[in-house]
């Protein structure tokens, strides 16, 4: 049985000494043992406070991770060999261009930070803001 200690507001659990003897003379000694944990554990209450298991359809990580995909291209990472002098090829990702913008839409009067691919930067002043997010597809009254 493993026994819980509190100190400082930190939970941790250790085993508490038994004599060999103690350990397997009978079934009765492993049934107080287990009411004296639980008696040592009344006062303490141990919750799991988890707000991605309460809903097991949507993956936990989703919403905090930002992919690596340009919104108005739709450029991604490109697998790739890198080559060594003696010619050992390694698999290995060549990343896109992605940069934190703030671009001024004449539309809305206002400017709007975006994360788009240089390629794409390049594509907005050629073409401008309200062409490339209309082709793309992208409202940017959200954002």
């Amino acid at each position: 049985m493993a026994m819980a200690t509190a100190s400082s507001g930190l939970l941790c659990f250790r085993r508490p000494y038994l004599p060999t003897k103690l350990a397997s003379s009978s079934k009765t000694s492993a049934v107080s043992e287990i009411g004296f944990v639980t008696s040592q554990l009344s006062g303490i209450k141990i919750s799991y406070n988890l707000p991605y298991l309460s809903n097991p359809t949507t993956p936990p990580l989703q919403s905090i991770v930002a992919r690596r995909v340009c919104p108005f291209t739709g450029k991604k990472a490109n697998r790739a060999n890198k080559v060594s002098f003696s010619n050992h090829k390694t698999k290995k990702l060549q990343f896109v261009n992605l940069q934190y913008k703030k671009i001024w839409w004449e539309a809305g009067k206002r400017y709007v930070k975006l994360r788009l691919s240089t390629k794409a930067l390049k594509t907005i002043e050629k073409n401008g803001l309200d062409a490339v997010a209309k082709k793309a597809g992208i409202d940017l009254s959200k954002k």
